[in-house]
């Protein structure tokens, strides 16, 4: 039989030849680290038999679809098969594979903690050691429901009587060892492929993410090739929970959550500065490129949502309200808005457009209410309420190019002052939910495709993941830990503005109906705070700090000395704290770093004496002396925002 490889050549093997026979024929290297096989698109295990003129590429262990399998095995083949052994009465749920690992879902009959993943993994580990063949099995719907049910495997009964099919469940097991498993697969063809892995924590989860179902205790793992990529991986994991903004807000005292506003933040003083400070930088740099600042209604009637389509598509995640209208006898429903865009058009209808106007760009700090589910909340970075710093451009098919262009232009000029050189373009194209026709969704995605394309931007596409009235341009920057922060976007509408009859005089004299860009660069004010703050691990740019200096004395000999400092930095703007208290010197110090209060300067006999500071900074051992009239002139300078230059 004939078999495509992915370069365009074939290869001739015998019937019922498998992707293993496929590997062996092309080099004994790519044999020894096959591990499955791409077929006609599907991932399949190595010795699956492979149907005359398929198209296969064969997966090794050493590329990113091999780790994935690795880890889908460890979990599935390993640490359910450890489970089972030292709990035997443990029953299985659902054990995939996520971000750089793995989880398991069980029953047990007594609860397990994070002390108990020691013996575990020692027995993951036991399993993995005799390098066991992995075999697989098909069998009927009737065969693995009896199988499960003598088990007494319940998840797993529910999972095969829920499924669409008849035939070809695959049961999974090894040579030495009597667990069986019943998975999609693929799964490596033996367990010497199996690299590096260690169990991290467990939480609970219920019972396919329904809360009315029984609490499942999950427990997490990571797996990687070799050991070396895994220490280093736990390395970033200890360095991220270090940066961890919940924890570093706290030690800021920035902001709290509490139960009576799930998803609502609370923010402190020093908080509410920095939140303050970055909102006047983005007005600012808003107004500079030409967009008029507006504010619309928090709360708005249902009928606008349903004309905009958002009633429909969008409801499950609307906080409704419901009141009685005194001058009617019925009850107004009503819907805090989870997005600005509808009530954008309503300013934009205000009066008749002409295409002279445009392009016209309208910007609002607006302010969204969206719900979430209690599990998916995670500190500012998933909240319910929360500010878009959203803007929407009302202009014409022809103006898009350029103001893509004037977009990605302020984008990365917005994303460089706050530290983020590097970022990448996606394309997000029509999702299955959607609104208008597919014509006028080729002309959304040609548009914006046309657009970045000419301005000579590099872009990955991004198939389905659309916003359900138009496509969009998703910008994706890097933090410290090389993470990727999806925050800013630029959406083509060719709906909404029809839908909410948004229309003005073009140059002809008729009426015609303006593109509306959605476009964002934060995302939103809470998220991306939560992200400055882990990229600088709490150290922030000294303009966007709630407290820029600290003025600490080593004796009371130094409080006036203080206070004519403290004068000065009052006349020059300058936000400090005066720490007069009656502490060690190194105490003092110790507790601003904590903080992260970028710079100290300690006021002691020496300095009254030469008039001068003794600066310590933040993340620096290192102390600077410098005379009072040039540290006046230095920190002047050091605390300017980028758009003060």
């Amino acid at each position: 039989m004939e078999i495509k490889l992915p370069d365009g050549s074939s290869r001739q093997l015998p019937d019922g030849a498998n992707a293993f026979d496929l590997a062996n024929d092309i080099g004994k290297n790519l044999a020894k680290s096959a591990v499955a096989a791409w077929i006609n698109g599907s991932q399949k295990d190595l010795l699956d038999p492979l149907p005359d003129k398929a198209e296969v590429s064969i997966i090794t262990i050493d590329s990113e679809d091999g780790l994935e399998i690795m880890r889908h095995t460890v979990a599935a083949q390993v640490l359910a098969a450890a489970v089972k052994n030292l709990y035997p009465s443990a029953k299985l749920a659902i054990g995939p594979t996520i971000e750089n690992g793995f989880y398991y879902d069980v029953l047990f009959e007594d609860p397990i903690s994070s002390e108990d993943l020691q013996a575990i993994q020692n027995k993951m580990l036991d399993i993995v050691a005799k390098g066991s063949l992995v075999k697989k099995t098909l069998h009927s719907k009737s065969e693995v429901s009896k199988l499960f049910a003598n088990l007494d495997e319940t998840y797993k009964q529910q999972i095969i009587k829920d499924a669409d099919q008849d035939d070809d469940f695959q049961i999974y097991t090894n040579d030495d060892s009597n667990f069986i498993d019943l998975c999609k697969g693929p799964h490596l063809p033996n367990l010497g492929f199996i690299g590096a892995f260690k169990l991290t924590k467990v939480s609970g989860a219920y019972w396919r993410g329904d809360a009315k179902n029984e609490m499942l205790t999950r427990i997490y793992g990571t797996a990687w090739r070799n050991q070396k990529e895994q220490d280093e991986y736990l390395a970033n994991l200890e360095e991220a929970e270090q940066r961890d903004h919940r924890k570093i807000g706290k030690d800021m005292n920035l902001f709290h959550f509490q139960d009576e506003a799930p998803g609502m933040v609370f923010w402190h003083p020093r908080g509410w500065t920095i939140y303050t400070k970055l909102e006047e930088y983005i007005r600012f740099r808003q107004q500079e490129s030409g967009y008029h600042e507006i504010r619309t209604p928090l709360v708005v009637d249902r009928k606008l949502w349903e004309k905009s389509g958002h009633w429909d598509k969008y409801r499950e995640n609307m906080f409704i309200t419901e009141i009685d209208e005194e001058h009617a006898n019925e009850k107004r429903t009503n819907a805090l808005k989870p997005m600005n865009c509808p009530c954008h058009v309503q300013v934009f209808n205000q009066g008749v457009r002409s295409y002279r106007e445009l392009p016209m760009r309208y910007a609002e700090f607006g302010s969204c209410h969206r719900y979430e589910a209690s599990g998916t909340m995670h500190g500012l970075m998933r909240v319910r309420g929360f500010t878009q710093d959203d803007g929407h451009i009302f202009c014409t098919e022809a103006q898009i190019e350029g103001e893509t262009d004037l977009f990605i232009k302020l984008l990365s000029k917005i994303y460089n002052d706050l530290g983020f050189n590097d970022f990448k373009i996606k394309l997000s194209t029509r999702p299955e939910i959607r609104v208008g026709s597919d014509e006028i969704w080729d002309q959304a995605e040609n548009s914006l495709q046309s657009a970045i394309e000419k301005l000579g931007y590099a872009y990955d596409i991004d198939e389905g993941d659309g916003a359900f009235y138009g496509p969009k341009l998703d910008f994706v920057l890097t933090d410290a830990l090389g993470r990727s922060w999806q925050c800013g976007t630029l959406q083509a509408d060719f709906n909404l503005p029809e839908r909410l009859d948004a229309q003005y005089i073009g140059e002809d004299g008729d009426k015609h109906y303006p593109v509306m860009l959605h476009r964002a660069i934060l995302g939103s004010f809470e998220r991306f705070i939560g992200i400055l703050i882990e990229n600088y691990k709490g150290n922030l740019p000294i303009w966007l700090a709630p407290i820029q200096v600290v003025i600490a004395t080593v004796t009371d000999d130094a409080n006036e000395y203080a206070k004519e400092i403290a004068s000065n930095l009052d006349q020059l703007n300058i936000r400090y704290r005066l720490d007069q208290r009656n502490e060690k010197i190194s105490y003092k110090v110790r507790d601003h770093m904590a903080q992260k209060n970028p710079m100290v300067i300690v006021l002691g006999k020496k300095e009254i004496e030469d008039q001068s500071v003794n600066i310590r900074r933040l993340g620096n051992s290192e102390t600077q002396e410098m005379s009072l009239k040039n540290f006046m002139k230095f920190i002047s300078e050091e605390v300017k925002a980028p758009h003060h230059d």
